[in-house]
């Protein structure tokens, strides 16, 4: 029997602009999407502070937890990026220049320009790998299970595009989706349960909405059975229809 257990990974988000408000995340859908397509579940999201004791601690905390932890934010060139040599003091290791890092920054960069704060997103952990930048340049980089990208969206992006295919993954994740409108939460809440206890491999979610057309509730299937995931949503379909409602297929629109 082949393996099909799934990697799991857990989510970072460091910055206190995040926490103060200022700035609203939108890296979280674009990952957990991404890792699901590899059969990498995102299981745990924190956001955490430009507080070096923070981040050391809590990088040790999840690394030893989850297969795969990525973080989003603090590896660019001013005093409170500090993600990278929080990073170095998390695994025991010197954070030192990069040469690989170094001299495509370098190189990129007119005489002069490679100035000390640039030079500080090429100061790395020692033995660390580099993660691709195809929009900026400075680039990201792995070390241990511990992946570590930049937090604004289109570089994030473009390193997660060029991570994403170097991680060990596992089956991907699909799902199945049926809605009804007029069905209230609670009503379906008994029959759903049953429903998930008998399809222990599957995620099954309850998601009421809320929609000028009307309200109601989807209800969405996620593991690594597409037959199984049919076969749940079938059975929510015909709870929907024995309580007066009309199931849909799919999610409701927007």
């Amino acid at each position: 029997m082949p393996d099909r257990r799934n990697p799991t990974a857990c989510l970072l988000i460091i910055g206190n602009e995040v926490l103060s408000g200022r700035t609203q995340d939108a890296n979280i859908k674009v990952i957990a999407t991404r890792l699901g397509e590899i059969g990498i579940p995102l299981r745990e999201v924190r956001v955490i502070p430009d507080v070096a004791e923070t981040i050391i601690a809590t990088v040790n905390e999840v690394r030893a937890k989850f297969d795969h932890v990525l973080t989003t934010g603090g590896i660019g060139p001013t005093h409170d990026d500090i993600t990278s040599e929080c990073i170095a003091a998390a695994f025991g290791v010197p954070w030192e220049k990069h040469p690989d890092a170094w001299a495509r920054m370098e190189r990129h960069y007119q005489p002069g320009e490679f100035n000390a704060a640039r030079q500080r997103m090429a100061t790395m952990p020692r033995g660390a790998e580099l993660i691709g930048n195809p929009v900026s340049i400075a680039p990201g980089f792995t070390i241990g299970n511990v992946h570590v990208m930049a937090g604004v969206p289109r570089i994030m992006q473009g390193m997660l595009d060029w991570l994403a295919p170097r991680l060990a993954g596992g089956p991907p994740i699909i799902s199945r989706a049926v809605h009804a409108v007029g069905l209230p939460e609670g009503r379906i809440a008994e029959g759903l349960a049953a429903i998930q206890a008998r399809h222990p491999g599957l995620d099954l979610g309850s998601y009421p909405y809320y929609r000028p057309a009307g309200n109601g509730v989807a209800i969405i299937a996620k593991g690594n059975d597409p037959a199984e995931a049919e076969a749940a949503i079938a059975e929510v379909s015909a709870l929907m229809a024995a309580l007066a409602a009309t199931p849909i297929q799919g999610e409701p629109p927007m």
